[in-house]
């Protein structure tokens, strides 16, 4: 049986004080209010009378946020405890395509063997161009960069018959998308390259595919073969050591001038010749190589750097 109004005797309601200290709180009342304003002392928990289901709150949009979180940061854990740390972190740089996807799109130029459509870099499967900053030699000795004749060659020819399609092979260690890619006609790039001696035969990842195009570009001195070069993987390795061998030595510089405290970079500007030192904190003092090879130096203070007619960098 419900509870009676104390005044009348009608049946009495749960209503919300709308004014006042109890405002917000919820009480018995009666069901002829406003005729009768008879009412029960004290709230619904201390009338012992049992209440109804309280209304579902409303999910905010942080109660998401933080579940998609910690399922995020969740499963996460669980990928790196399962595939690897290397793998995982080659899923986050892939961009949007997955395994096997085929891209296709207008191509924009990278290098000789790297082109990038929608956001996706993609390395041509198979072969090896030469290297932005390799230079070759032609026939006479005279030296040219054959790296970037190659990355001419790719732009035009993609250019002649868009879009470009590349069919998935693998993922490589860097997490570049390596691929088969064609014209719109139909023509692989790859061998394109290759034929023009604009790029070789990559044994280590081809298994001699195009190795028949690279003995025609050769017998014809199409592009690289025209003269003398080194083989663009080759090029890599032996710069990849010298920058090895001038960190080394950079290092025994630093030290034997100031026990490891001789820290500002005395760098020679490429453009200008203008001899500009950088000091720890600066904008491009990180970026900044030294070569001591090349005339450039490390200093232990901006007074030594002066004196020896370097000037500050400006940021």
């Amino acid at each position: 049986m419900g509870i009676r109004c104390p005044k009348c005797g009608a049946e009495m309601r749960r209503r919300v004080a709308k004014r006042g200290r109890n405002k917000g709180r919820e009480f018995w009342g009666c069901s002829r209010y406003p005729a009768c304003k008879g009412i029960v002392g004290g709230n619904i928990v201390s009338l012992n009378v049992t209440s109804r289901a309280s209304k579902p709150s409303k999910i905010r949009l942080t109660d998401i946020a933080l579940g998609f979180s910690v399922f995020l940061i969740a499963s996460t854990g669980l990928s790196v405890w399962y595939e690897g740390v290397p793998k995982l972190a080659g899923l986050w740089s892939r961009g949007s395509e997955g395994p096997g996807e085929t891209i296709v799109g207008r191509a924009s130029i990278i290098d000789g063997d790297t082109i990038e459509i929608r956001g996706q870099r993609i390395r041509f499967n198979g072969i090896d161009a030469p290297e932005t900053d390799q230079h070759c030699f032609r026939e006479g000795g005279e030296r040219y960069r054959c790296g970037r004749q190659s990355a001419n060659f790719l732009d035009s020819y993609l250019a002649a018959s868009r879009p470009t399609t590349c069919n998935f092979v693998e993922w490589d260690q860097y997490g570049r998308y390596v691929g088969d890619c064609y014209r719109a006609d139909g023509e692989s790039v790859a061998v394109a390259l290759v034929i023009a001696g604009h790029a070789l035969d990559w044994p280590r990842y081809s298994n001699g595919a195009y190795a028949e195009y690279q003995a025609n570009a050769s017998a014809k001195k199409s592009g690289v073969w025209q003269g003398a070069f080194e083989k663009p993987w080759e090029y890599r390795a032996r710069k990849q050591s010298e920058q090895q061998e001038q960190r080394e030595e950079d290092r025994t510089v630093r030290i034997g001038n100031g026990g490891g405290n001789c820290n500002i970079k005395g760098n020679i500007s490429v453009s200008t010749g203008a001899r500009i030192y950088h000091v720890p904190g600066q904008e491009f003092y990180e970026k900044t190589q030294i070569n001591t090879g090349g005339g450039e130096r490390w200093f232990c203070s901006e007074t030594e750097a002066r004196a020896a007619g370097w000037r500050r960098a400006q940021r």
